[in-house]
C-alpha cells in the first residue's frame, strides 16, 4: 500500500508567514500632442483595452498591475490629446501599445526583487473565465461515479461584457508565464511583444530603448532559453480536457493508484500561498511525491473540483465548504499531467471569487 501522507521532504509554508512589501513603479514620459475628439479617442481606447490588458498581463503576470499600467497609459493619452500645441497622434493604437509596454517594463524591473523574496514559488495571477457549470465532483466520491450530465465539461463558458475581457494569446498559460519569469525583463519584453503579439522590432526597440537588431538578439536569446522549458502547445485540446477531467476525478476519489496513472513520472507541482495560507515552499517533483501531497492535504478538509478555463486552457477550481480556495493550471503530454500550478494566495483569488457562479 502506497503511503498517502505528505512526503517528509515537502516543506509547507504555514499561513501568516511574512511577505515582501509591494510597490508600483513607472517612469513618466512626455506624451505627444493629439488630434480628434476626446470621445473618439475614448471609444478607440475602450475597444483596445482588452488587447492592452493582454500585453501588460503577458509582461507582468498580474491583472492588478496590468490594469494599473493600462489606466496610467489612458491618463497619459488624455493629457497628450488635451495638450495645447502638441503634435498629432497618427496611430493611437501604436502609441498606446508602446506606452503600455514601456510602463509595464518599468513595473517588471521593479518587481523582480520583490518576487525573488516572495515566500515560496511565485505564480502568476490566474485569468479564469466565469462559467455556468454542471457536475462538480465532491471529494470522496467514486472515481466512476456520475457527473450529473456525463462530463465535468458540460456547460458553457462566458466572460461577461466582451469589452472587459483580457485578450490572451493561447500561449500565455500559467506554465508559460512561470517560464517567462526566468528571462531578463528586456528578453521577456522582446519575446512577448514580437513573438506573441507580433510587434515589429522597430516598435519593440522603442519600448526597451535598443536598436531593432539588438531587440532581434533579445528575442532570439529568449527563444533559445524557452525551447527546452516552455510547455508544449501541440496537445489536442479535447485530449487535454479529457486528462484534466480524469485528474479531477482521481483527486477527489479514494484510489491513489488512479491518480498515479495520470501523472507523468517527472511531473512538477508548484503551489503559491504567498505566506498567507499553507503551501509547499518549493516545487514538488515526481509522480509519487505529488500524488502523496495531493492526497495528504485532504486532512485539512473535503473539497470539490470544478472545471474552468484557466488562462485559456482547461483547468480546475477547488472549493472547500463552498468557497474557492485554489485555482489549478495544468499541462499534459501524451495523456499525462506534466505540470500542476496551484494558486492558493487569497489575494490572487479575490477576482475569481468575486465573479464565480454556480448553478
Amino acid at each position: 500500500m502506497l503511503d498517502e501522507s505528505v512526503p517528509d521532504d515537502v516543506v509547507l509554508t504555514e499561513a501568516g508567514t511574512d511577505r515582501a512589501g509591494t510597490s508600483n513603479a513607472g517612469t513618466d514620459r512626455a506624451g505627444t500632442g493629439g488630434t480628434g475628439t476626446e470621445d473618439a479617442i475614448a471609444a478607440e481606447f475602450h475597444l483596445l483595452r482588452p488587447r492592452l490588458l493582454g500585453v501588460a498581463y503577458g509582461l507582468l503576470g498580474t491583472l492588478d498591475e496590468a490594469e494599473d499600467v493600462v489606466q496610467d497609459a489612458w491618463l497619459r493619452l488624455r493629457t497628450a490629446v488635451a495638450a495645447p500645441g502638441g503634435g498629432e497622434i497618427l496611430d493611437v493604437t501604436g502609441w498606446l501599445v508602446v506606452t503600455v509596454s514601456r510602463l509595464a517594463l518599468d513595473v517588471l524591473r521593479s518587481a523582480r526583487h520583490r518576487r525573488e523574496e516572495y515566500v515560496g514559488p511565485w505564480l502568476p495571477e490566474p485569468v479564469v473565465s466565469e462559467s455556468v457549470r454542471f457536475g462538480s465532483v465532491p471529494s470522496g466520491s467514486s472515481r466512476s461515479g456520475s457527473l450529473g450530465s456525463g462530463s465535468l465539461w458540460s456547460g458553457s463558458f462566458w466572460s461577461g461584457d466582451p469589452l472587459e475581457r483580457v485578450t490572451l494569446d493561447e500561449s500565455m498559460s500559467m506554465a508559460m508565464l512561470v517560464v517567462l519569469e526566468s528571462l531578463s525583463p528586456a528578453e521577456r519584453t522582446a519575446f512577448v511583444l514580437h513573438d506573441v503579439f507580433g510587434l515589429p522590432f522597430t516598435e519593440v526597440g522603442e519600448v526597451v530603448g535598443r536598436s531593432p537588431a539588438a531587440c532581434r538578439q533579445l528575442a532570439a536569446r529568449a527563444r533559445a532559453h524557452l525551447a527546452a522549458r516552455a510547455p508544449r502547445f501541440d496537445v489536442d485540446p479535447s485530449e487535454h480536457r479529457r486528462v484534466v477531467n480524469a485528474f479531477a476525478r482521481a483527486c477527489v476519489g479514494d484510489d491513489i493508484q488512479a491518480l498515479l496513472t495520470l501523472l507523468d513520472p517527472d511531473v512538477v507541482f508548484r503551489s503559491d500561498g504567498g505566506g498567507m495560507v499553507t503551501a509547499a515552499r518549493r516545487p514538488v517533483l515526481g509522480a509519487i511525491k505529488v500524488a502523496r501531497l495531493l492526497f495528504g492535504v485532504r486532512r485539512f478538509g473535503e473539497f470539490t473540483m470544478t472545471p474552468a478555463p484557466v488562462n485559456g486552457r482547461p483547468g480546475l477550481l477547488r472549493f472547500r465548504d463552498g468557497r474557492l480556495n485554489a485555482v489549478l493550471g495544468l499541462e499534459s503530454v501524451d495523456g499525462r499531467i506534466t505540470t500542476i500550478d496551484m494558486v492558493l494566495n487569497p489575494d490572487k483569488l479575490a477576482r475569481v471569487s468575486l465573479t464565480e457562479r454556480t448553478i
